[in-house]
């Protein structure tokens, strides 16, 4: 039976124990800060252990995965980095990859394998009690190998996204913060900054909201102490992002502006929507 030690129970820590325990064939060590925290895992009763102490959740555990918020995953690395198991597989949930590989990986040399991965699974809601066994189910789990990386480590990381419903790729640090940068940290400026767009033009259009502004804005209601931290820390790849988005924006305000028959209005809407059904979106 694989040892699996999950260090934060949230969303995603959470859903990854639903999984497992859904899978069957692995322990379930769920480690928290607060002893609220234990009570709620205990009560849930979706970890084998639940713990306070860092020691004991990552004591003979095969796989550890590094669920908390990017900041605190190097402070949390220095913690357990002496008393892992030693050649044991360390992996995170982080949504930026290059800081984290850059500040885990001198960590554990020498002590586990630690192999970087981010999966692209999530909600708006937070916490334990918004986790859910098939959050991962068909969503797609980035992994990101480097030249010296083990081998078997970085085939137990794929392995083990694969057993809890994902669909894994594997990227390059960078190119993955490129990537998320576009698709999901750029999508949460965008939605974030419309609400306060419309919240600083006329605060009486709420009143007449329908379902598109409520879809459209839906990742605004995540919490923006989590994003604070993965704004600031992929800000080398979100600024350019922002600066291609403001330009389409302009491109698309001139073209608006100078709107004529309105066939290029047309034009612009028709490639979005050609190339967004070319898109294949986890269901």
């Amino acid at each position: 039976m694989k040892r699996v030690a999950i260090l934060g129970p949230g969303l995603i820590g959470g859903s990854i124990a639903l999984a497992l325990r859904r899978a069957g064939g692995s322990h379930i060590t769920l480690w928290a800060r607060r002893a609220e925290a234990i009570a709620e895992i205990e009560k849930a009763g979706c970890a084998d252990a639940a713990t306070d102490d860092l020691a004991a959740a990552v004591k003979g555990a095969d796989l550890v995965v590094l669920c908390v918020p990017v900041g605190a995953m190097a402070g949390l690395a220095e913690k357990i980095a002496p008393v892992v198991s030693r050649g044991c597989t360390v992996t995170d949930v982080g949504s930026v990859k290059g800081p984290v590989l850059a500040d885990l990986r001198p960590i554990f040399s020498g002590r586990a394998n630690f192999v970087g991965s981010h999966p692209m699974a999530g909600s708006e809601f937070t916490g334990l009690p918004a986790a859910r066994a098939n959050l991962f189910d068909g969503a797609t789990c980035i992994v990101t190998p480097e030249a010296d990386m083990d081998a078997a480590a970085l085939a137990a990381v794929c392995d083990f996204w694969k057993g809890i419903g994902c669909r894994v790729v594997e990227l390059p640090a960078a190119e993955h913060d490129e990537c998320v940068a576009l698709v999901s940290h750029l999508p949460h400026l965008l939605a974030a900054t419309l609400v306060n767009a419309v919240a600083a033009r006329n605060e009486h259009a709420f009143r007449v909201v329908g379902p598109g502004f409520r879809d459209t804005t839906r990742v605004a209601a995540g919490p923006p102490e989590l994003w604070r931290g993965i704004l600031r820390e992929n800000s080398a790849a979100v600024l350019p992002a922002i600066d291609a988005l403001i330009a389409k924006l302009a491109e698309f305000r001139q073209t608006l502006a100078l709107a004529g028959d309105g066939q290029e209005i047309h034009d612009l809407l028709a490639a979005a929507r050609a190339t967004r059904e070319r898109i294949t979106f986890p269901k």
